[in-house]
């Protein structure tokens, strides 16, 4: 692409994947043209109550949908996927690019969540070239990472050739026979490589990432020496893991009953491309299984990462419908876990092994490798694309400060990178590159259950019911504001020295002060007016924050506190001085 005569600056501006792990999300914005590249989730932490999925917040997108000109996927992963169904109700995405099975596994999830009419797919293949506007001319590499058909792509802009590296490690000795293609991603280092955006993951691992084909010897190690019934349990996303397990089945004449929603997704689609391949008979459902020998049954599931709903906790926590483990059987981890995920797993294990599995795990066993390049793959990827400004990308803050330490081992000038935090905006020219702003970064919680978008107050509210408990409060008020009955107060997960009778009347007290001082606030007792009205929503409300202000400071705790408020029926009857009868009515009678 021509250079720019006016000096221009692309903007890069990452909504996702820095200072974290997930929710990969970068904007790239020229002009009046905008591309996204991924747009993936993360998982909630324990505090996140309620909350099933992590998005990056899309402020800065659903303000200028207008410039938005299409989206590059590289790879099928949650963490670069997962999020676009959700960002397709608040906005188009006029066309994705994206190998065949990324695109396969995303159809399928914007057809479940009633979006598939909001953008079009677009399949593309190795050196395939797309344009998006008038700016953006994009040419995706093959590379080698965990999951089949991932790419690294090239970027033509007006101001110069930007390489995102996705998700990568160069694996010499790939699986699925499918090439890291270093020729292509040496010509662009050749030609001029303005600015390298590269996965930071492993980068204070030294050496090179061992290839996912090393795995496969000491699984079959452990096939051959398993007396009893097996289950493996990997990321339901490792296309190539599931591959050498299904074969390793077959090799040793084991029936494959798959247990978990993910990966029965992933392996119908990556069978139907040709990524899997095994006979149809070695699959068999899980009430199939129970009728042949322990030791040729072969049970693989999700849950490696000791998520709260997968199978493999499931099944340690004893809730599976169909599944209990028995003495005697084998559960192997082919998983290393997560930031943020070890204690969870941790648990899963022990209580596997209570039950009497023999539990293999730990990165001595040899049946894990990473998918994301260490030390001397990132070096690697230096060497081949020689670029001028680099930004480490994709991990916490020690892995990018770490990345960038290596990047001036190699002889990339400090003054030439920058660790960005995700809200950034980096301003790049042929001959800079600085931060010249942000935009609106952050989160936006997703409530699966209701479909829902769950709030900083409402997440603070659970936060609060979860570690100071609940007080909720029965009250009925006549009229003339006075409490008809004595309060009924109810007490959930709340710690306190104070007897509930004594408190109730103390509740009780403190009602009867308030409705005596503000309750000529909310009520409007005069005779001049048909439309005389009696705010019982605002009382409700008064009252209930009174209350919790006053039980807060009484109890020296902060639970939240909910107010239920009986009313009366009819309003009163009252006579007027000119001897008429009228009734007062509530706002609603009024409006009616």
């Amino acid at each position: 692409m021509a250079k720019n005569e006016a000096n221009s600056a692309l903007k890069i501006i990452p909504l996702g994947g820095l200072h974290e792990i997930g929710k990969n999300t970068c904007v790239f914005e020229y002009d009046d043209e905008i591309i996204l590249l991924d747009a993936g989730l993360a998982f909630p932490t324990e505090a996140m109550h309620g909350v099933n999925i992590v998005l990056p917040d899309t402020t800065y997108l659903r303000e200028n949908r207008h410039k938005i000109k299409g989206m590059i996927v590289t790879h099928g992963h949650e963490d670069h996927i997962g999020g676009i169904a959700f960002h397709l109700k608040q906005f188009d995405i006029p066309v994705i690019y994206g190998p065949r099975l990324a695109l396969a596994m995303l159809e399928g999830k914007l057809e479940e969540a009633g979006v598939r009419d909001r953008t079009e797919l677009r399949t593309v293949g190795p050196r395939d070239v797309v344009r998006f506007g008038k700016s953006f001319v994009v040419e995706y590499m093959r590379n080698t990472h965990s999951i089949a058909d991932s790419f690294t792509v090239a970027i033509n802009t007006p101001v110069g050739v930007i390489i995102h590296t996705g998700d990568f490690k160069f694996d010499h000795t790939p699986v699925d026979g499918e090439h890291f293609d270093l020729q292509r991603l040496a010509e662009h280092g050749e030609k001029g490589v303005l600015c390298l955006m590269s996965d930071s993951t492993n980068s204070e691992v030294p050496g090179f990432t061992p290839s996912e084909r090393s795995v496969y010897p000491n699984l079959e190690r452990i096939f051959m020496q398993t007396p009893g019934r097996l289950f493996v349990t990997t990321f339901a996303s490792s296309v190539h893991r599931i591959n050498m397990t299904l074969q390793l089945a077959q090799k040793y004449n084991r029936v494959v009953a798959v247990v978990g929603r993910s990966m029965l997704n992933l392996i119908a689609h990556a069978r139907n491309l040709g990524y899997i391949k095994c006979e149809d008979n070695l699959l068999q459902p899980l009430h199939a299984v129970r009728n042949i020998p322990e030791d040729r049954v072969l049970i693989l599931t999700t849950g490696s990462q000791g998520e709260t709903m997968s199978a493999m906790t499931r099944i340690a926590n004893k809730e599976h419908p169909h599944i209990r483990i028995r003495q005697g059987d084998t559960v192997v981890f082919s998983a290393n876990p997560i930031p943020g995920n070890t204690i969870a797993v941790v648990n899963v294990i022990d209580k596997l092994m209570m039950q009497g599995a023999n539990v293999i795990y730990g990165r001595d066993k040899g049946i894990h490798v990473s998918g994301h390049g260490c030390q001397e793959d990132q070096k690697l990827m230096m060497a081949l694309t020689r670029p001028k400004y680099f930004l480490p990308i994709h991990g916490e803050h020690r892995m990018l400060v770490k990345h960038s330490q290596t990047a001036q081992s190699v002889g990339i000038p400090a003054e030439n990178m920058v660790i960005i935090n995700n809200g950034d905006v980096i301003e790049l020219t042929e001959n800079s590159m600085k931060i010249a702003g942000k935009v609106p970064s952050g989160i936006e919680l997703v409530d699966t259950s209701s479909s829902g978008m769950v709030s900083s107050k409402v997440l603070q509210e659970r936060q609060r019911m979860a570690s100071e408990g609940i007080i909720t409060i029965a009250a009925a008020i006549d009229w003339s504001g006075k409490l008809m009955a004595k309060p009924e107060i109810h007490l959930r997960g709340v710690v306190t020295s104070i007897e509930r009778s004594l408190l109730q009347k103390w509740v009780q007290q403190r009602i009867e002060e308030i409705l005596t001082v503000r309750w000529s606030e909310f009520s409007n007792p005069g005779f001049e007016s048909e439309q005389s009205e009696m705010d019982w929503g605002g009382l409700q409300g008064m009252l209930e924050r009174e209350l919790q202000r006053s039980i807060r400071k009484e109890l020296q705790c902060q639970p939240s506190v909910t107010l239920l408020m009986q009313t009366p029926d009819e309003p009163p009857v009252k006579v007027a001085t000119d001897g008429r009868r009228r009734r007062t009515r509530t706002a609603a009678q009024v409006a009616s």
